[in-house]
């Protein structure tokens, strides 16, 4: 059952295990330093489909599928399924997903959604809730563009500090027992709004949410960075991922070595013109379902932090004026 460990840390006594998971990107995605990792590499961004955002959808239902099969399992045997996505009510996740039968939740936490529909699915199995949950995030790059910014014929200049949304999704099935990987803890977000103003500087808006979570995960569990083979932060880029290095460091606590951000993996920003990196809900997801898990499965970690950032903005808001709230969500992943 899931159990407080200090303050704001969710402890999972049942330990809740990935029994399957999997990743499908874009060609873009593909083309940089972890194609060979993901499941599914789709040339046609469009995936056969007359819109973007129906393309986005068959994202999610390939990697849902492709999960599930890894698994074992069909689709009548999930109990609940936890999606989003970066679109105005997560119509990525309603259609993508219409077809499956399944109990479901939608969720919004931007870029974070990965680890939050991952924590959910975690403390429903954890509690007895479900037997087996779902999680499934994804984004892509054209329905990003054309809610958040300009259409693409618009041609608009992109900012040095700006980050490339992932043509991704990502699927991990939570079950108990029958993996290698479980999930030990989790810590949930606080918003925590530095005042930026900027949606092309998003790794800036949320690097202070991470720092937060970060620093009270440490404070509830009585740990430092150097205990964790990985600390994996998503998607904070170049901008975003320095900063927190020196927030974290303004309060004694050094990331170190291990620590990495997926919005500077899934890219080569020397040879794509990806400027500060990647984003987007599947940006993360598609690294958690393909570099990170598999690199647990494999041995070659064995505890690990997978903390997903999410800048907690609109249109709408952005448009009055509004700050770029952020929010960080924690998973602690240990080998069994």
């Amino acid at each position: 059952m899931p159990e407080r460990k200090g303050e704001h840390t969710i402890s999972l006594s049942g330990r809740p295990t990935v029994l399957g998971y999997a990743s499908v990107v874009g060609k873009k995605e593909g083309e940089g330093p972890l194609g060979a990792g993901f499941d599914a590499v789709f040339e046609d961004t469009r995936m056969g489909e007359k819109t973007w955002e129906k393309a986005e959808s068959r994202l999610q239902k390939e990697a849902f599928n492709r999960a599930l099969d890894k698994a074992g399992y069909s689709p009548s045997q999930v109990n609940v399924l936890f999606t989003g996505d970066l679109l105005n009510q997560n119509i990525a996740s309603t259609f993508g997903m219409r077809e499956s039968n399944v109990p479901l939740v939608n969720q919004f936490g931007a870029c974070s959604t990965m680890a939050q529909t991952l924590a959910m699915a975690s403390i429903f199995v954890d509690s007895g809730a479900a037997d087996v949950a779902a999680a499934v995030t994804s984004s892509h790059f054209c329905t990003a563009e054309r809610q958040f910014r300009f259409p693409l014929e618009y041609g608009g200049q992109r900012t040095p500090t700006s980050q490339w949304t992932a043509t991704a999704s990502g699927a991990v099935i939570v079950g108990l027992g029958g993996g290698k990987v479980h999930i030990a803890d989790v810590c949930i977000g606080r918003i925590v709004d530095a005042g930026i103003t900027d949606m092309n500087n998003m790794g800036a808006a949320m690097a202070p949410a991470a720092a937060d979570t970060l620093l009270r995960f440490f404070r509830d569990t009585g740990t430092k960075p150097s205990d964790y083979d990985f600390i994996a932060t998503g998607d904070l880029a170049a901008e975003g991922s320095a900063l927190l290095r020196q927030l974290t460091e303004a309060e004694q606590v050094s990331l170190g070595d291990d620590y990495f951000d997926c919005g500077m993996l899934i890219y080569d920003r020397e040879t794509q013109d990806v400027h500060a990196g990647g984003s987007g809900c599947g940006c993360s997801a598609a690294v958690l379902c393909s570099l990170i898990l598999g690199n647990l499965e494999r041995g070659v970690w064995k505890d690990g932090l997978f903390v997903a950032t999410g800048a907690m903005m609109s249109p709408t808001s952005s448009q009055q004026g509004e700050s770029i709230p952020g929010i960080a969500h924690l998973i602690h992943l240990k080998t069994n």
